[in-house]
């Protein structure tokens, strides 16, 4: 065995290299978070993929070789699908709005005058400003597009990294081990595929309050007579994939839409979600998620935090995923197990 002498030249070099590192990890910490949650999804999708090449019809295997390209064909036809489906009924709606609005607005200022303490507005004020965003709408909408198209092909690009890391997902884990000296990286190898095991449990805990939510959500909207149910409803069901904001997006926008007929239909909106939240919160959530992660409540509220503070939307988005894993790792590194 070779004994490696460590001198202080070698330290300082070390501790410079080492601050270099962390110095260009923080310059490309955006692109290193698009990696870790490309990566991330490609771990809990790859089943997919696999469940689907396994399929048969008859002695037939249909997607075998092609799965990956199925999913991303089946993914491409559902949002070609709901634009088609839920874009046109809200386009022509905000063409009508936008032309009436220079009529509507007086009368409506007018109503706002007759609010209870609305004398303490300047109304006059307040209707100026709201012609003048009216009017400059257009602009700050071209405004917004690059900030959006940023947006898209960040999304796009995760996209193909995540098809790229499904299919070339085992020569990338095997060059992630080969870091790690021999007699640790089977330890390593079996901490990691059962952290695996439990993101893939994960991925069906939350597809199954996804689904919940948005059946019950259809529903809601259908019986109240909501505008744009079906896609208030698709909506709401996917973003509630994004813990805690997603929700409050979905109420945001649901009351919003509700609020354009009448109060009444507001009323009975936020009168479903706080049910609904309320069940979501005390059963749901702690039974599915609990018996899929293997995490007490605690820690996935604070996984949730941290994620959103760190990187936002994408960090909550992977907050729980990220915490089984670490739970693994330090479950298997750092607690000392007592003999039995």
């Amino acid at each position: 065995m070779t004994v490696v002498h460590r001198t202080l030249r070698g330290d300082i070099v070390f501790a410079f290299a080492l601050a270099l590192a962390l110095a260009l990890a923080w310059m490309v910490r955006e692109v290193l978070m698009m990696l870790y949650v490309s990566a991330l999804f490609a771990v809990v999708l790859t089943p997919v993929v696999k469940f689907t090449g396994r399929m048969r019809i008859g002695r037939w295997r249909p997607f075998k070789g092609t799965a990956v390209y199925f999913l991303i064909l089946a993914m491409a036809a559902a949002v070609v699908a709901f634009g088609f489906l839920a874009l046109p009924p809200v386009i022509k709606d905000m063409r009508e709005f936008a032309r009436e609005m220079p009529v509507r607005l007086p009368a409506l200022m007018e109503r706002l005058k007759h609010i209870p303490f609305a004398d303490s507005l300047n109304m006059d004020d307040i209707s100026a400003k709201v012609e003048d965003f009216v009017s400059n709408a257009a602009t700050y909408i071209l405004l917004s597009i690059t900030g959006w198209a940023g947006k898209l092909a960040d999304l796009v690009m995760g996209f193909v990294l995540t098809v790229y890391f499904i299919l070339e997902g085992d020569l990338a884990y095997a060059w992630l081990l080969s870091f790690f000296p021999t007699d640790g990286r089977d330890r390593l190898d079996k901490a990691l595929r059962r952290a695996r095991i439990r993101m893939d449990k994960w991925l069906i805990g939350q597809g199954s309050l996804m689904l919940i939510m948005g059946l019950l959500s259809t529903i809601v909207y259908l019986s109240l007579h909501i505008r744009y149910a079906f896609a208030l409803g698709v909506l709401t069901g996917l973003l509630n994939i994004i813990p805690v904001l997603g929700a409050a997006v979905c109420v945001a926008l649901a009351l919003l839409v509700a609020a354009i007929d009448s109060w009444q239909r507001v009323l009975g909106v936020a009168i479903f979600y706080v049910i609904y939240l309320q069940l979501e919160n005390s059963y749901l959530t702690p039974r599915i998620m609990k018996n899929s992660v293997g995490l007490p409540g605690l820690s996935i509220l604070i996984a949730l935090l941290l994620g959103s503070a760190l990187a936002g939307v994408p960090g909550a988005l992977v907050s729980v995923p990220t915490a089984v894993l670490v739970a693994v790792l330090v479950d298997e590194f750092l607690v000392k197990k007592t003999a039995e």
